[in-house]
């Protein structure tokens, strides 16, 4: 199944000069990437607090596009540019749990979604990381296979963002949105689970 991850590769590209503008400047991985979850936090916040006004869930798909960006480039800025470290490791795991936390919850003020539902997939996004990130302690590589993978879930909250901030009436049958993100999630850790086994095996 093809996913946005896949297009990672075009996207870093596009980023490259960037990066390495960022480099020269002596901007490191570790800051881009705790930048980001600031951000990402900071933006979650805004949005809590002014709910349920409407129009500050324009800043999801905004901020989502940024730190997708900004995601692409600490990860260049590590691999590329020789600033791989210990702690980056750390931080772009829970700097990226934090970050969706924060991003995905504030749906949750908004009808017909509940807040349950949004603790749901805020868990199983954390959950999925998690698996993705054993596959290493099991001899395997970092899995980041699909479906409802980080960039997959970014779209689909940076659009729901967006029809939410355009004052767009939001049907009752959209509750069923978070469920089936939910269970694709769930499919998710499956494969990350699966897939790492299978690779650690051979």
């Amino acid at each position: 199944m093809i996913t946005l991850y896949d297009l990672k590769p075009r996207f870093q590209a596009l980023l490259r000069p960037l990066a390495g503008g960022l480099a020269r400047a002596g901007v490191t991985a570790n800051q881009v990437t705790v930048a980001a979850a600031l951000g990402s936090v900071a933006v979650g916040m805004v949005v809590c607090v002014v709910a349920p006004e409407r129009w500050p869930f324009l800043l999801l798909p905004i901020w989502l596009f940024v730190r997708m960006a900004l995601n692409a480039l600490d990860g260049m800025l590590a691999r590329e540019f020789g600033q791989k470290s210990a702690l980056g490791a750390y931080l772009n795991e829970i700097c990226d749990v934090v970050s969706d936390a924060a991003l995905y919850l504030p749906v949750a003020a908004i009808a017909p979604f509940t807040p349950a539902m949004a603790a749901l997939v805020v868990f199983l996004a954390a959950l999925s990381e998690f698996a993705g990130v054993l596959g290493v302690m099991v001899g395997a590589s970092r899995r980041y296979d699909g479906p409802m993978g980080k960039s997959d879930r970014a779209l689909v909250f940076g659009a729901l963002g967006l029809w939410i901030g355009v004052g767009g009436a939001l049907p009752t049958w959209l509750a069923w949105l978070l469920p089936v993100v939910a269970v694709l999630i769930g499919l998710n850790i499956v494969n990350r689970v699966r897939r790492g086994l299978a690779e650690a095996k051979s």
